[in-house]
């Protein structure tokens, strides 16, 4: 489809193409200020956790405390938390606990308005339907006061026009619906690498409290 076809198209559908066309372009700048997030975010987290894993391995906690105390990425944020405790207590369970904790905060921080991607893909595909209504609400006015030779052809004009909001709205609705799914997976995969980091932790971390109790 060429640029002056999509032009000429998106004239004949009338006033609710505007709103459509805001609406994809908000959910868009919204789709990709999210992707870009996170991306910082997932690669960040795998860059710490590669500096952080052999630290934590080797026992050396209060080395691991200082690496993630000077890091802003998630992971350090859930780590920093688990760390602090085990400075302070040996129990596993108080340390998964101030962990789960700080992925309670990370979790909203990861979803932020990417809800409003799938929202705004619906509006659009609504606003479509709600534009060919009118559009054939409109029609139908016009072909009732018509000279009865012209109908049929004035009908088929008019049943084109109100049907181009329709497909402009599935058209902005469809890869806004395909980004959210993509968003919401990558949210997904950066919680589960964020679970498997605290495992591995605690099991660093319990291990070293076995091997110094073993030794005593």
């Amino acid at each position: 489809m060429g640029f002056y076809t999509m032009v000429a198209f998106f004239q004949k559908g009338g006033m609710f193409m505007y709103p459509i066309l805001l609406v994809f372009a908000v959910g868009m700048a919204i789709a990709f200020e999210r992707w870009f997030q996170l991306t910082r975010i997932r690669s960040a987290n795998t860059k710490m956790w590669n500096r952080v894993l052999p630290v934590l391995s080797k026992g050396e906690f209060d080395k691991a405390r200082q690496l993630v105390s000077n890091d802003k990425s998630t992971i350090s944020q859930m780590l920093g938390m688990g760390l602090a405790r085990q400075g302070a207590v040996r129990r596993r369970e108080d340390i998964e606990i101030a962990m789960e904790e700080s992925m309670m905060e990370i979790i909203p921080q990861l979803e932020k308005r990417t809800p409003y991607v799938a929202l705004l893909s619906n509006i659009a595909t609504l606003l479509g339907l709600l534009g060919t209504i009118m559009g054939l609400i409109e029609a139908f006015t016009a072909v009732a006061n018509a000279n009865p030779a012209e109908k049929a052809d004035l009908l088929s004009a008019s049943i084109s026009v109100a049907m181009n909001t329709t497909a402009f709205g599935l058209m902005s609705a469809i890869p806004l619906l395909l980004l959210h799914a993509k968003l919401t997976s990558t949210t997904g995969q950066i919680v589960d690498s964020l679970e498997m980091a605290s495992v591995k932790a605690l099991n660093n971390i319990s291990n070293f409290a076995k091997r110094q109790f073993e030794r005593n």
